[in-house]
């Protein structure tokens, strides 16, 4: 399993591998430690029943970083790649419109969506903290899609709290 997160002390992007068994996470800027909670990865077998330590489908059940349990599955792609893919597709046909050039804006149309079908089918999936923004690569659990209303709820209580709002997409 692959964590990626915000750094709680000096905010620094943090990425780390192997953290199924890890008893802290550790910053490489700062050197600050974040403890693991006791029980926050289980172990499943491929077929959902418990399994032993270290044997199976890591499955997390809450956030390791802040004491957030609300996660939601997504797919673990660069969303500003994306949009570029999309504004690209879209100004290039623009041209193409101009130059009336009717097949090579279809063209290009079409090969835009059908690279955003296949980038959609071949990413893999992530946890991402609706509170913290860190991400989980690798690890599986009872988690949905994205709610509106539980990303407002957490939004609107950083407000209240004053701790500013991070970016949509989580750490870099």
């Amino acid at each position: 399993m692959r964590i990626t997160y915000a750094c709680p002390t000096c905010r620094a992007a943090v990425r780390l591998d192997g953290i199924e068994s890890a008893t802290a996470l550790t910053c490489s800027a700062c050197g600050a430690a974040v403890p693991v909670p006791p029980g926050a990865v289980a172990w499943s077998a491929p077929d959902g029943s418990p399994a032993a330590a270290g044997g199976g489908v890591p499955t997390l059940r809450r956030c390791l970083v802040c004491p957030g349990s609300e996660l939601f599955a997504r797919k673990d792609f660069p969303q500003r790649l994306g949009v570029a893919i999309v504004v690209i597709g879209f100004a290039a046909s623009c041209l193409t419109w101009a130059w009336r050039l009717l097949v090579p804006t279809f063209a290009i149309l079409f090969g835009t969506a059908l690279v955003d079908v296949l980038l959609y089918l071949l990413m893999p999936e992530c946890l991402t903290c609706y509170r913290c923004g860190a991400r989980y690569g690798g690890a599986g659990g009872p988690h949905g899609g994205f709610d509106l209303e539980t990303h407002e709820k957490h939004r609107q209580q950083r407000l209240r709290l004053g701790g500013g709002v991070p970016p949509a997409s989580g750490p870099p």
